[in-house]
Order: C-alpha cells, then sequence, then structure tokens
C-alpha cells in the first residue's frame, strides 16, 4: 500500500520537477503562470496536465498546436516516482526513507535540467545542500571525519551534522581546486561552479564515501557515454560541453539506491 502512495506522489512530484527544469533556467516564477506549451504558450487545461496519461492521451503533442512535448516529461515523472517506491519500500515510512526521496527528486531534477539546459539551478544545488545537513541530525550518516575531528562529547546527533558538513566542504573543495587547476593549465574551464556545488549537495546526503563513489562512477560513465556520443556524432572532442551533472545524479542516483537504501531492504529482511 505504501509503495502505491508513494508512487501516485512521486508522479506528481515529478510534474512539479518538470516545471522546475524548465523555468528555473531561465529565471521563470515556478508558481506563476499555471503550466503553458512553450511553443504556443496556450495555458493547459488541468485534465491535459495529468503526470503519465495525459502524455499519453494526447499522443505526445500540445492539443493547441500540435507541438511534440518533449520526452523528457514522462521520464522525470516515471524516474521520481519510481524512486519515491523503492524509497519508501524499504524502510517504510520513516525519516529516512523521506529523505533518500528528496535526494533522489534532487537528483533527477538536476539530471534533467544539466542534460537540457547545461544548467545546474542553485535551487538545487545550495537548497539541496541546506536540505542534506539539516537532515543529518535525524537520520544518522555514517561517521568517518566526524569520529577523528570533533569531539565525542558533541553526541551522535551533532556528530552526524558534522560529518555532512565535513564531506560536503571537502568533497567540494577537492573538486574545486582540481577544476581549478586545469583551468591554468589548460586556460579553458574544465568544470563549472555548478558542477562543484552539485558535489557538495552530494556530499551533505551520503557522506564523503558516497560523494567519492559517485565522483569516480560519474567519471567513468561520462567518459563512456561523452566519447561515444562524440564519435557516433562527429563533434569536436576539443569544444564539446559534456554534461557531467548528468552523469554525477545518475551516478550518486544509483549510490543512494544500491547503497543506503538497498540497508533499508536488507535490514527489513533480516528483521
Amino acid at each position: 500500500m505504501i509503495e502505491s502512495i508513494a508512487f501516485l506522489a512521486g508522479l506528481l512530484v515529478g510534474s512539479f520537477l518538470n516545471v522546475c527544469v524548465y523555468r528555473l533556467p531561465r529565471d521563470l516564477s515556478v508558481v506563476r503562470p499555471r503550466s503553458f506549451c512553450p511553443n504556443c504558450e496556450k495555458m493547459i487545461a488541468w485534465y491535459d496536465n495529468i503526470p503519465i496519461a495525459s502524455y499519453v492521451l494526447l499522443g505526445g503533442r500540445c492539443r493547441h498546436c500540435r507541438a511534440r512535448i518533449p520526452l523528457r516529461y514522462p521520464l522525470v515523472e516515471l524516474a521520481t516516482a519510481a524512486a519515491f517506491a523503492v524509497c519508501f519500500a524499504a524502510p517504510g515510512t520513516t525519516l529516512a526513507a523521506a529523505k533518500y526521496a528528496i535526494f533522489s527528486a534532487i537528483l533527477i531534477a538536476l539530471t534533467a535540467s544539466d542534460f537540457e539546459e547545461r544548467i545546474l539551478p542553485d535551487e538545487f544545488t545550495l537548497g539541496g545542500t541546506a536540505a542534506g545537513l539539516a537532515l543529518a541530525p535525524w537520520v544518522p550518516m555514517e561517521l568517518g571525519w566526524a569520529h577523528i575531528l570533533l569531539p565525542p562529547w558533541l553526541g551522535p546527533r551533532w556528530l552526524s551534522f558534522g560529518e555532512a558538513a565535513l564531506a560536503a566542504g571537502f568533497s567540494s573543495g577537492m573538486i574545486w581546486l582540481v577544476a581549478w587547476l586545469y583551468e591554468k593549465l589548460r586556460h579553458r574551464e574544465g568544470l563549472g561552479f555548478g558542477d562543484v556545488k552539485m558535489i557538495a549537495m552530494i556530499g551533505a546526503f551520503l557522506g564523503l564515501k558516497g560523494a567519492l563513489l559517485a565522483l569516480i562512477a560519474a567519471s567513468l560513465l561520462g567518459s563512456v557515454a561523452g566519447l561515444g556520443y562524440i564519435f557516433l556524432t562527429r563533434k569536436d572532442a576539443s569544444t564539446y560541453e559534456l554534461p557531467f551533472g548528468s552523469f554525477l545524479g545518475i551516478a550518486a542516483l544509483a549510490v543512494a539506491m544500491f547503497g543506503e537504501v538497498a540497508a533499508g531492504w536488507y535490514s527489513r529482511l533480516g528483521a
């Protein structure tokens, strides 16, 4: 039952994420006006704005101008719904499930935004970092540096917060330094500052080990997919802008699902 409710909630959240993906890079309000067709600018009726169902019934086209609706819309809705169902199916209705559902939604939005617009909105990167830090005391993280650098009398909640803050700061600082050195040596930008902020957000949610694992996986995935895309489309490798944030989002989502969320499954099965 809880999985079905989470799936439906994910569809609604995914529909809102689509609004954010389109509007935030264009500095538009995500509240007003209500949904409209980007091609003809006609307002979309409520019955044409039902997640998944409306896309299928309309044949993937606007009712008014028949312009094609990007496939990104149903994909984001389905991905968010599936992530929510998985997150809540493992531990049930817990704060940990809510934490990783929020994390999944942020990653899906960032993945779609970077792939489509090559922009990682601060609302998701910086806002997500704040959310990860706020949730850390209530959903304890695996302690690493916090055990070494912070006094034990702080207690488990503040140690967990400290672990999230250290992970966010170290992982983003390390990537910023690599990007800075690359720019100085090659005289061109190799990694945008949005990616640095995204790494901080991932560290705040997953800790240092999870952030580094996501970074390694994203680098491998981006290298293979990027080189394959360049080869197939014959683009110039020296000028092609790889949407690294998209690969980072996919990798971090995999780390969360196969690591943190899967741990909830294992503990549930063991119980």
